[in-house]
């Protein structure tokens, strides 16, 4: 069979090392991958470092091999186009269609996904033009992932780093695995998910917590923006690498996580309440490691409600449109502890699945039920957790409101 092709867009920026390892990425899982980069990127990393990672010519004009219309070919022909790093001059150009070299033409021709991994100063990426460029790309249909933070060129620090390649890497085969349609049906919206596990702290050293790992809700968050989402996720304690494209909020007990869900909810069209919070916290936290006795008897615990922020946001809607998921992990009577649990938090859907110590948690694959306020079940067979998180999405999407945020981009 042939090879998926991907045309790989580089511009110039100091992140354009980076692109390498995301090219190295791209080849090694069986892509034929072109790499067009423009004329300011070849200071950052010359031509022939391209060419011998990929097994392909480079050039950057229109004027080379005329006789091929490479202007027009390389676009008409790919599976996806990725830019990595996209500069602010280069989303300036993608969003009012200039073409004045080799890859703003091809992003001109190109019929197949685009997606782009911007990477600037924190300054560039919250300018209102460069808001207003992303907005346009993205209600397009394009997928413009959300930069990372951290340290950029010097010694400054903040939003606008390229993310990292590996996380590129999935956001990139999210999108071709869904082909044609991908980065459309979320694009506009704004979705927040929360992975992981509360931990609610007895004393200095100790904790009540769970064996979530978080892996749902990351496969959730990947699978959104790849989708062309803007996405919020609320992380407890998972120890994960951030996915590309998404803002991470850490948090790290029950109360905490409430206080992030609802901030980041007000103006969400869909909330997934995928983290496992705890039900429970110590009623007394102790300023001192509690100490063994000899001969004792420890002291019993006392323990007091957490407030159920799945129950809260589904009575309490930010908005009146907006879709409530939940996650049920239950280890007897599933599907009917399950709708039970549906009734009496209120939420919209409710992912049902049998946990124990060898199923589902720190596990690349789930298996669930997603039970429905209206009725319907749709079993998901086992499987990799990003196909529980598409089926999520399928869910959802129908059930949004007609009219997204057009200007979701406007995160700065």
């Amino acid at each position: 069979m042939d090879k998926p092709k991907v045309v790989l867009g580089v511009s110039g920026g100091i992140a354009a090392y980076k692109a390498c390892e995301l090219l190295r990425r791209l080849t090694e899982s069986g892509h034929d991958v072109r790499v067009v980069p423009t004329e300011a990127a070849l200071h950052f990393v010359g031509a022939a470092t391209w060419s011998a990672l990929s097994g392909n010519p480079v050039s950057t004009g229109v004027w080379t091999d005329v006789h091929e219309v490479p202007h027009v070919r390389i676009g008409q022909h790919a599976d996806l186009v990725v830019v990595a790093p996209a500069t602010a001059d280069m989303l300036a150009k993608a969003a009012h269609g200039i073409a004045d070299d080799l890859l703003t033409n091809t992003l001109l021709t190109a019929r197949c996904p685009v997606v782009f991994a911007p990477a600037m100063h924190t300054e560039m990426w919250e300018h209102p033009a460069t808001q207003e460029n992303v907005a346009t790309l993205r209600r397009r249909g394009a997928v413009v992932v959300e930069p990372a933070v951290g340290r950029l060129t010097g010694a400054d620090t903040g939003k606008g780093r390229l993310p990292d390649p590996d996380e590129i890497f999935e956001i990139c085969r999210r999108v071709l695995a869904r082909g044609a349609a991908a980065g459309r049906d979320l694009a506009g919206r704004h979705v927040v998910i929360s992975a992981g596990g509360t931990r609610e702290p007895l004393d200095p050293v100790r904790y009540l917590g769970n064996r979530s790992s978080g892996k749902q809700g990351y496969a959730l968050a990947r699978t959104a923006a790849a989708r062309g989402a803007r996405v919020t996720l609320i992380e407890a304690n998972t120890g994960l690498p951030d996915p590309a494209g998404v803002d991470v909020v850490r948090v790290g007990t029950a109360v905490q996580l409430r206080e992030a869900v609802l901030k980041a909810a007000a103006d969400a069209d869909a909330v997934v309440m995928a983290a496992a919070v705890a039900d429970f916290r110590p009623a007394v936290y102790a300023e001192g490691k509690i100490k063994k006795k000899d001969g004792q008897e420890p002291a019993p615990v006392a323990l007091v409600r957490n407030p159920d922020v799945l129950a809260e946001i589904s009575a309490e809607r930010a908005r009146p449109e907006q879709v409530v998921v939940g996650f049920a992990a239950e280890t007897d009577d599933v599907l009917a502890n399950g709708r039970d649990k549906l009734r009496r938090k209120g939420c919209d859907l409710l992912v049902v699945n049998e946990v124990g110590e060898r199923k589902t948690f720190g596990s690349e694959e789930n298996e669930a039920v997603v039970l429905a306020a209206d009725g319907a079940e749709t079993p998901v067979p086992y499987g990799p957790k990003e196909a529980l998180a598409d089926t999520v999405w399928d869910l959802v999407v129908p059930r949004l409101g007609a009219s997204g945020d057009t200007d979701s981009g406007n995160s700065g």
